[in-house]
């Protein structure tokens, strides 16, 4: 990657839990947080902050958060879900990060937002004119934060939000506001069409294309 720190990074606060970046000597993360029954049903509708700054390499967009997420302020924070290893083995991040290591990802030129804010138990409980309004809300914060290339972590969810119902996965022919448009896999644990090594590689395919 190219891009080193961004100039100005921040963690948003618009609601949520948060984190501290992890310091130099601390010690490693502990094991997932685990919410229990009434956290996670307390959690429906949450929104949690994005991880962002300005001028960011890629910034990660996924569909909504999960229940998990939401409880612990964490993204992709479900111990099944694919993302952090993915990120790792596409070369992205220099060893597997945790999600409470997440306010690490600006210095590398990484961010995370999502299409939809509200937390819900699954994805496919979004309406579709929800993911429409996501999709203006993300067009508008790309158009604030100007990262290099945007990453929608869910084709269905790109193709409804932005009216593309023939996207692929890889990059896309259109921009958005400026910004180099990528489509890759969920890496939810249920989505069995990707292993970890193929999810991997998906991740890999555009660690290259950020490199050209």
């Amino acid at each position: 990657m190219t891009a080193g720190k961004p100039p100005h990074p921040e963690r948003r606060t618009t609601g949520g839990g948060s984190t501290k970046p992890r310091r130099p000597g601390r010690a490693e993360p502990g094991p997932y947080p685990r919410p229990s029954r009434e956290e996670l049903a307390a959690a429906v509708d949450r929104t949690i902050p994005d991880v962002i700054g300005v001028g960011l390499e890629v910034l990660f967009v996924g569909i909504n958060p999960g229940l998990w997420s939401a409880a612990t302020g964490l993204h992709f924070a479900r111990p099944g879900n694919r993302f952090w290893p993915a990120l790792h083995r596409g070369g992205f991040t220099p060893r597997l990060l945790h999600p409470g290591e997440q306010d690490d990802l600006p210095a590398l030129g990484l961010g995370i937002t999502n299409m939809v804010a509200r937390a819900s138990a699954r994805a496919d409980e979004l309406t579709a004119a929800e993911l429409v309004d996501g999709a203006r809300q993300l067009t508008d914060k790309v158009t604030r934060y100007r990262p290099r290339w945007v990453a929608v972590v869910g084709v269905t969810a790109y193709r409804v939000g932005f009216a593309r119902p023939k996207a692929g996965f890889g990059p896309q022919p259109e921009q958005l506001a400026g910004a180099r448009l990528w489509v890759l896999p969920n890496p939810s644990g249920l989505n069995a069409h990707y292993t970890p090594q193929t999810l991997g590689a998906a991740f890999a395919e555009l660690r290259s294309a950020t490199l050209g």
